[in-house]
């Protein structure tokens, strides 16, 4: 597994371990540098794509949530990822699209 979507895993995993803990958070996004500092952004509307070259980073992540779906998305270097977890009753149900 590539570091980025080991990051992205890590995020989801965080983001889904508060939402059962019943912290709603705002969106967030998260970009590392191309020396892997972190820089966090909260409720920023602009294309990953977009705010990763404008900060010169070498990847983002965006994480929301909504209607108890917690969701991760990622890019880095023309790649992008989905990651998504659905409440199914009181457990909740992952699924993910890598795209390369």
């Amino acid at each position: 597994m590539s570091r980025f979507t080991e990051y992205a895993e890590q995020i989801l995993s965080a983001a889904e371990s508060a939402a059962t803990h019943g912290e709603a958070s705002p969106e967030m996004t998260i970009l590392i540098g191309q020396e892997g500092g972190i820089h966090m952004l909260a409720d920023c509307d602009w294309p990953l794509e977009s705010l990763a070259v404008h900060h010169g980073a070498r990847a983002a992540y965006r994480v929301s949530q909504r209607c108890g779906e917690v969701r991760v998305e990622g890019c880095e270097s023309g790649r992008t990822c989905v990651l998504t977890t659905q409440p199914v009753g009181r457990r909740l149900q992952s699924s993910r699209l890598l795209t390369y």
